[in-house]
């Protein structure tokens, strides 16, 4: 028999990356009611938080409860005594609330922890089970017969479910999901394209939330245009609680040949602008999977009419192409800056002027007084519409019909070639090995550029333009240690083409990201866009799932080794699920509801 101590804490003393985040506000608690509760407040955006805590100790022998008050600080102590094969529960309950949810948050967090307190644990825990259960049952991907990828997959749908925002629309998922300090917590493309699809098919009203982030951070955007000269709304590369641009200008990096630290300019904030059409292509996409015309109508829309606007203001006329252009921006592929008429931005904004027209056209049908409020409200005029069909029209698109080459960017082809295998092993991107500026001179890809347009749009180009651009760009990418968003799109596209060598190869390199570390840098956090694309690979590529209208495909393109594959997706207000085996497959509604 001895003495057992516990103690249940609140600590203020956190800080991001070296970064003080709180400032102190106020703090207490009782030893007589086994509760303590800490109040903070943001330093720069003045939100407060409050947390609230409880200790309850069960055993044979009596309890004595403490409380300790010291500044930033509080804790429950509790002290009693064991014998052998005795036991002893110890429960702590955790509450916490915001200012953006409630006005007196430290009542709140008190409430709430008295409240739960009363419901106790068996019933907390009962209620937790039931949700993540039926999170599964939507979510769940059965992979038979390759430990490694059930694994992969598994673990990358978890770690996008517990970042996905449940009860606030305000946020979203960020690059590293919730799991890191990486980018800050940032927002990036790899939310709406990456992330993003997993929720529209699964849990389309997380998905809803995710997409109304962006349009409360829609006045930031337009900041962001106003700022650069242009109209309408241009979302910041890097977002946080109001849209505006978060990307650093100039960050520190090491140079070897200097040793020491030198300061290098980061562009992407100013002039990675394809985000723009991303955001959009998302709208679109939730809205044809789910039918939700209410979000369309009195959010989305205005996301694609301010895009639209921006992109008609971006353009710049060349005569002597009879052409517009878009010159100086960094395509997807981050390897290569200032460059002119990247395809991927180009044709995005294409697709994001020709949605304009298109939504403007729905609404003024189905809700000719919304249609006249957002005319009214963005200074749109009756030509606007006709502009942005005459501007997608005319774009520049470096297609060769001859060879079905896209030309990443104006003059890619000219850049100097240089064989990769020159330099492996290796255990860093080839950017590092070469330096910013050469490899800025080289066909040296960080990620999936022309073949990310591909993938977003298959149907953009005629059938074999897939292939002659995968056996062009393929050995010109890092795909090891260039962007973690390049391999899960490769992977997709191979199993399109029906190279499943290809295809799982690359699912491989992409599932050992965060499973194995294999870049080294899972510590600052989960790479939330190998997650989502993981999942994507697998029903988008290897099911091949095809949606169009009401209809419903598959082409399965299955690696040897799977035995089975299944998994629900929802379409259209239907939940379906898939079943299949090398020998066959079944496409099945399991439930209908009112879309």
């Amino acid at each position: 028999e001895g003495p057992i101590a516990f103690s249940a804490g609140l600590d203020g003393v956190v800080d991001n990356d070296g970064l003080r985040h709180w400032d102190w506000v106020d703090q207490g608690g009782t030893e007589e009611g086994r509760w303590a509760y800490l109040t903070l407040e943001t330093r720069h955006t003045h939100i407060t938080v409050a947390e609230a805590t409880s200790l309850d100790v069960v055993g044979k022998f009596a309890v004595e409860y403490g409380f300790e008050g010291c500044p930033w600080y509080p804790r429950l102590t509790a002290v009693t005594r064991i014998a052998p094969q005795d036991t002893v529960t110890a429960t702590k309950v955790i509450s916490v609330f915001t200012s953006r949810d409630t006005e007196d948050v430290t009542r709140s967090a008190l409430e709430e922890l008295q409240r739960a307190r009363g419901v106790g644990y068996s019933a907390l825990r009962e209620a937790h089970n039931a949700v993540w259960d039926d999170l599964w049952r939507s979510s769940d991907v059965i992979i038979e017969g390759d430990e490694l990828a059930q694994r992969a997959i598994r673990f990358s749908l978890f770690h996008l479910l517990i970042a996905a925002p449940r009860i606030d629309e305000r946020v979203s998922i960020p690059a590293k999901t919730l799991s890191g300090l990486g980018y800050r917590g940032h927002i990036f493309w790899d939310t709406e394209i990456f992330m993003l699809p997993f929720f529209i098919f699964t849990h389309p009203e997380t998905a809803r939330r995710m997409l109304m982030y962006r349009y409360h951070t829609l006045d930031g955007a337009r900041r962001k245009a106003a700022l650069q000269g242009y109209e309408g709304a241009m979302f910041a590369w890097e977002s946080a609680a109001t849209g505006d641009e978060t990307t650093p200008r100039w960050v520190p990096v090491w140079d070897k040949d200097a040793q020491d630290e030198k300061l290098v300019r980061i562009w992407c904030g100013d002039i990675e602008q394809h985000i723009t059409a991303d955001v959009a292509y998302a709208v679109d996409r939730y809205w044809k999977a789910t039918g939700d015309d209410e979000f369309m109508r009195d959010y989305g829309a205005e996301i694609v009419l301010e895009t639209a606007r921006f992109w008609a203001s971006r353009v710049s006329w060349n005569e002597a192409l009879g052409a517009y252009e878009i010159r100086d921006v960094i395509g997807p592929d981050e390897n290569h800056e200032h460059v002119d008429n990247n395809a991927y931005t180009n044709a995005m904004a294409r697709w994001n002027l020709r949605s304009g027209v298109a939504i403007m056209a729905w609404l003024e049908v189905r809700f000719p007084e919304r249609a006249a409020t957002l005319r009214a409200r963005l200074g749109l005029g009756p030509d606007d519409p006709l502009n942005w069909q005459h501007i997608a029209d005319r774009i520049k698109l470096n297609y060769d019909e001859e060879t079905g080459l896209i030309e990443q960017f104006d003059g890619f082809f000219a850049l100097r070639d240089i064989a990769f295998e020159a330099y492996e092993p290796r255990t860093t991107s080839l950017q590092a090995l070469l330096g910013i500026e050469e490899t800025n001179r080289c066909q040296v890809l960080k990620q999936p550029d022309v073949l990310m347009l591909l993938y977003l749009h298959p149907g953009l180009y005629p059938e074999g333009v897939v292939r002659t651009n995968w056996d062009y760009y393929t050995p010109r990418t890092d795909l090891t240690y260039g962007s973690s968003l390049g391999p899960a799109i490769q992977a997709a596209l191979a199993a399109r083409m029906d190279d499943v060598e290809q295809a799982q190869r690359y699912f491989e390199l992409a599932a050992r990201t965060d499973l194995e570390d294999a870049r080294g840098n899972t510590a600052d956090g989960i790479h939330g866009a190998t997650a989502g694309g993981l999942w994507q690979t697998v029903v988008f590529g290897f099911a091949g799932l095809q949606l169009a209208g009401q209809g419903v495909s598959v082409t399965p393109c299955l690696p040897p080794s799977w035995r089975r594959l299944a998994f629900r997706f929802i379409y259209q207000g239907k939940t379906y699920e898939v079943e299949i085996r090398p020998q066959g497959w079944d496409v099945f509604v399991v439930q209908e509801v009112s879309a």
